[in-house]
């Protein structure tokens, strides 16, 4: 796969899984958020299984512990996602979650221990001007302060999950990496379901149907390739290719949803996708650090040890 390629198919997966707001919002009015990621995941877990199962008798240890700890970071994403959503607007939601677009480069510029990059800081100051603008001008009956709380949560986490898949992707079949961190994302969501919830499976046609387009679409495409397609790319380049999630979601949560688009909401909107275009101007002239490989040898490189004053 070229770079060209995976920097296609990461775009799709994205755009596919920018459904998944408005499908799960639709669910969090009828079901527990854990419950539904619990049957989201082990349920496409299981029919990936069948499908590759060929391909997971190569499975190692190496490449089990890779895959898990994707999915650790990746479900810390969706249990903060879908807790914002019981608060907040999918659109409002979808924007906060993907400030992970100005996080990433920052971010992996700290963990290269280089400084970040003067447009990278002034996208900071942009996205978080325009987050204050689309929370505030939700009206009456709109977000709440802890789904926004959520929201924010949520995009700190999906930075991590992003820096995460660039560094682990390298470490095996991407893959067969995919289909571990989707299964350790639906074991971790049944046992926070058992735990704070009270579990059950869902009954009404439109709550399987919502179920069935996050499975398959957002999960099975999704979740599954985007190691694929990551494992071409560097982290700053995946981050800054979430810029389409929020405005599909945006989309979707007015025609379909009905949410308001007031005119503050359209100014924090236009404010964070400044951000994004801001935080992409060094993406042709990103240095060699910031690579996968590059963050990968610095994370495994035994730090000198410092005599003691």
């Amino acid at each position: 796969m070229t770079v060209r390629q995976a920097e296609m198919l990461l775009a799709a997966i994205i755009a596919a899984r920018a459904t998944s707001f408005m499908f799960s919002k639709i669910l969090v009015g009828t079901m527990a958020p854990f419950n539904i990621l619990a049957v989201r995941f082990l349920i496409a877990a299981g029919l990936l299984i069948v499908l590759f199962h060929r391909r997971l008798l190569k499975l190692d240890r190496r490449t089990l512990g890779c895959g898990a700890a994707m999915g650790g970071v990746f479900f810390a994403s969706m249990a903060l996602e879908m807790h914002a959503l019981t608060g907040a607007s999918s659109s409002t939601v979808s924007f906060l979650e993907n400030t992970a677009i100005v996080l990433v480069p920052m971010a992996a510029a700290l963990m290269a221990r280089r400084r970040p990059a003067a447009p990278v800081a002034a996208a900071c100051t942009v996205a978080m001007i325009g987050v204050g603008l689309l929370t505030a001008g939700g009206g009456p009956g709109g977000d709440t302060v802890p789904g926004v709380l959520f929201g924010l949560g949520s995009g700190a986490a999906y930075s991590a999950a992003i820096l995460t898949t660039a560094r682990l992707s390298q470490e095996g079949d991407p893959l067969t990496l995919g289909i571990v961190q989707v299964a350790t994302m639906g074991l971790l969501a049944l046992g926070a379901s058992l735990v704070f919830e009270a579990p059950v499976l869902p009954t009404a046609p439109a709550e399987w149907g919502s179920l069935a387009a996050l499975i398959v679409v957002c999960t099975g495409f999704g979740f599954t390739l985007q190691p694929v397609a990551q494992s071409r790319l560097s982290a700053d380049v995946a981050g800054l290719l979430c810029a389409l999630s929020p405005f599909v979601a945006a989309v979707l949560g007015a025609v379909f949803l009905g949410e308001a688009v007031t005119p503050c909401r359209l100014a924090g909107m236009a404010l964070i996708a400044v951000a994004m275009l801001v935080a992409s101007l060094p993406r042709g002239l990103t240095p060699r650090g910031l690579t996968p490989r590059a963050i990968g040898q610095r994370l495994r490189r035994p730090r000198p040890s410092r005599a003691v004053r």
